[in-house]
């Protein structure tokens, strides 16, 4: 079975390249309806869970925007990996771990040492250490995957660009632009790939 990408930018992405078109779930193909079987990446849309959500439905609010659909992704991406394995990426903070009772972050290390190995678990990584201009820390959650079996992760990263924009987190670091900011990197996607091969 293959696996899926879900909820990510075909067009600029990496993952047409490494799974194909049809593997591959964006805009221009409705990810919340994917019901199965291949085991799956998700990158749900983060503004609706992340630490600004409260700036994001004020603007919507005020802009008449009705963006519930959006938000709702979230859960549906959850429900998708915990049916049909794999793992969903979202960034570090991300309420979207209270919303649906995630577990909280642990170490690869010690969870590759349980005796008995989690069914569900979530780790935390640098995207940095993937070739991401910026630090960028994000959250995994994994289900139906040994974490016996996950890749070892890469060392730590040197950042090139800055995502804040107040003068004490850029550090003489040029600003990576909105655009780019959602964007995973090749090293990454082949990294989750593996990943979410790695079934139990």
């Amino acid at each position: 079975m293959s696996v899926q990408a879900l909820y990510v930018d075909p067009e600029r992405g990496p993952y047409v390249e490494l799974l194909g078109a049809g593997n591959c779930w964006g805009v221009e193909r409705d990810a919340m309806s994917y019901r199965g079987p291949g085991p799956v990446i998700a990158h749900p849309p983060c503004k609706p869970w992340g630490k600004l959500a409260w700036s994001w439905l004020a603007k919507n609010a005020r802009d008449g925007i009705d963006r519930s659909a959006e938000k709702a992704c979230g859960p549906r991406a959850v429900e998708q990996v915990r049916a049909f394995g794999g793992v969903l990426e979202h960034p570090d903070g991300s309420r979207l771990w209270a919303k649906c009772a995630l577990p909280e972050p642990r170490p690869l290390m010690d969870l590759r040492l349980m005796l008995f190995k989690p069914h569900e678990f979530t780790i935390t990584i640098d995207q940095c250490d993937f070739g991401f201009p910026a630090r960028k820390r994000t959250r995994l959650f994994f289900a139906g995957i040994d974490p016996a079996n996950i890749p070892p992760l890469p060392p730590p990263g040197t950042p090139t660009m800055c995502i804040g924009t107040r003068r004490e987190d850029r550090k003489g670091l040029g600003c990576l632009p909105k655009t780019m900011r959602h964007i995973t990197t090749q090293r990454l996607a082949k990294w989750l790939l593996l990943a979410a091969g790695a079934r139990r």
